[in-house]
């Protein structure tokens, strides 16, 4: 026969009694800098965001503070691997930023960065700096598909069958 536990299993699980976690707590570094630069937005980025949020510009879906791996984008449309930056004086002739513009373009990411006093005094000109970078983006799903066959110029799944069966009646010749 077997053995018999004499102490029962703990009520909160191994570990004892467990405490409730805050929002955020737990999440990965960088999504928790992301969520406090969310809400800690400068004036240039608010003012970009409000042309950007809820598909208002060019049906884009764009978002805010993103983690992507290890850096933060101020906005980035997925669909179109496109990051924006809104940036201070500080960035000017960074060589961190230099380094991050690499890597995003190594990972198939386009940069497009205004200064902060762009924003605030010229929106209309960085929309239209953006719609242009848009217009050039090809269909998000042409980047993974190569030209379809042409059943014309005899390819595609009838043509793939048929040079298989002759193939097989050619081994069969021999």
């Amino acid at each position: 026969m077997t053995a018999q536990r004499v102490n029962p299993s703990p009520l909160a699980g191994e570990g004892g009694l467990r405490r409730r976690r805050r929002a955020g707590e737990g999440a990965r570094p960088l999504t928790r800098v992301a969520r406090e630069l969310r809400s800690r937005m400068t004036d240039a980025e608010r003012k970009l965001w409000f042309a950007l949020k809820d598909r208002r510009f060019a049906a884009c879906k764009f978002r805010r503070q993103v983690p992507v791996r290890p850096y933060i984008a101020d906005f980035l449309c997925f669909e179109l691997r496109l990051i924006v930056e809104v940036d201070g004086g500080q960035h000017a002739e960074s060589v961190r930023d230099i380094e991050r513009d690499n890597w995003l373009a190594q990972n198939e990411f386009r940069v497009l960065r205004f200064w902060n006093n762009d924003v605030l005094q010229n929106l209309e000109g960085v929309l239209t700096c953006l719609a242009e970078q848009v217009d050039r983006t090809p269909h998000p799903s042409s980047r993974f598909r190569e030209t379809p066959p042409s059943p014309a110029r005899g390819e595609g799944k009838k043509a793939d069958r048929a040079m298989s069966r002759n193939a097989m009646n050619s081994n069969r010749e021999r």
